[in-house]
């Protein structure tokens, strides 16, 4: 019995001792469990707050990480460029600001890909940029273009109505050297005008960038042919200013916002293209702000200028002041009219020529006439002499009875007689 309690004991023991041992072996997997969500915590938390974020080391942090995200920077050139404009439809909340530095990151982010993938071969990342852009924007064209969220459109309505007011503003105030009544001068100005007002034609940045180009080098043109000599900078911007009041080009303020918000930067930036462009902002500032004294006027003629009560083009019936732009009009009005006058007296000496030309010409041919008929009646026809009229009766005579009928046989030169020669 003894020993059976002392089994008993012993065996109860040792159960204490497993129990205590499995709560203690319990209570440390509890740790170990409850530290592991803690680091797993912690860097959760630093991936959210960035990639330079400390966090303390531990064991476990290298032996069991996290799957990466792949993050859209990682994506190649092909699966970003197609996955842009899904971006841009899911976020069409987004301001115009937004939008483009969303396309101005992908543009470089790609450019950057590209210059890394093609080392020293920067015209075909130039050309691939170029496709990049004209693939994208015309797909974005409808939803970037003035959208709603800017004030685009009413700057359009402001400039455009600024414009019309300026329609009396003429060449020589401007101080623009070119001469539009030299024909070439004249056709360079015309297609200088059309290529602006093309541009809003166009959807793709560069496109619209090529026809400021085109009509920039319209105008160098003129001005070259005008003074016959090379252009310069102080020529050409002031031209520009008088071929943007001409056009009136329709939704400028758009264009100049669509090209400057969602064009490649690196062609802004660098080349012909984004030199031209600046002095096209540059000129609608200038139209902006134009007064008075851009234009030698005073505040006085401005404002009569602008409210239409008078014109540079008419004389001024009140006069309380001259202009000088005025009698400078009037004085190619004078010239012209002059000019209209000389042309008519000269037609009217070509018609008075013409009509002594026609009086001479009947004269000659009535002269004519009358010489002929006086020589006809000084040689009038001569009658048959009497040899010839032997001739023709002997010739009648022996006429055979084939020749009897025929009338014109009187006038037959007679028959040859034989001869007889001495041998």
């Amino acid at each position: 019995m003894a020993t059976l309690l002392g089994r008993a004991c012993a065996r109860n023991a040792g159960e204490r001792k497993i129990s205590v041992k499995s709560k203690n072996r319990f209570k440390k997997t509890g740790h170990l469990l409850k530290g592991c969500r803690e680091r797993k915590r912690k860097l959760m938390q630093a991936d959210t707050r960035g990639p330079n974020h400390n966090l303390p080391s531990h064991p476990l942090a290298n032996s069991k990480k996290e799957k990466p995200r792949r993050s859209p920077a990682k994506l190649t050139p092909s699966q970003s460029f197609s996955l842009l404009p899904q971006k841009h439809h899911q976020k069409k909340d987004m301001s115009a600001d937004e939008l483009s530095e969303c396309v101005q990151d992908f543009y470089q982010n790609l450019s950057e890909r590209l210059h890394s993938q093609f080392k020293g071969s920067t015209d075909h990342v130039e050309s691939i940029m170029d496709e990049v852009e004209k693939y994208m924007m015309t797909h974005l064209y409808k939803e970037v273009f003035c959208p709603e969220t800017t004030d685009d459109e009413k700057k359009d309505l402001t400039i455009q109505k600024r414009i019309r007011a300026l329609h009396w503003v003429t060449i020589e105030m401007l101080c623009v050297p070119v001469d539009e009544e030299i024909p070439e001068v004249s056709d360079s100005v015309v297609k200088a005008i059309t290529d602006v007002i093309e541009m809003d034609s166009k959807r793709v940045p560069k496109e619209k960038l090529a026809c400021i180009t085109r009509c920039s080098k319209h105008i160098f043109n003129a001005i070259k042919v005008s003074k016959k000599e090379a252009a310069s900078a102080d020529d050409f911007l002031p031209t520009l200013i008088y071929i943007v009041l001409k056009a009136n080009p329709p939704r400028l303020q758009s264009n100049i916002q669509y090209i400057t918000r969602f064009c490649n930067p690196s062609r802004l930036m660098t080349g012909e293209d984004g030199y031209y462009f600046t002095n096209l902002c540059c000129a609608v500032a200038f139209i902006e702000k134009l007064d008075g004294q851009s234009l030698n006027l005073s505040s006085e003629e401005f404002e009569l200028y602008m409210s239409g009560q008078v014109s540079p083009q008419w004389p001024q019936a009140t006069g309380a002041f001259s202009c000088s732009s005025s009698s400078t009009a009037l004085s190619q009005v004078h010239k012209r009219l002059d000019l209209l006058t000389g042309l008519g007296e000269r037609q009217e000496r070509v018609m008075e020529k013409a009509r002594k030309l026609e009086s001479d010409l009947i004269d000659w041919t009535d002269e004519v006439e009358q010489k002929v008929q006086s020589v006809l009646e000084s040689f009038p026809a001569e009658n048959q002499s009497p040899t010839a009229g032997t001739a023709s009766g002997t010739a009648s005579a022996a006429a055979s009875a084939i020749d009897s009928d025929n009338v014109e046989n009187e006038l037959l030169p007679p028959p040859l007689q034989p001869q007889v020669f001495a041998g």
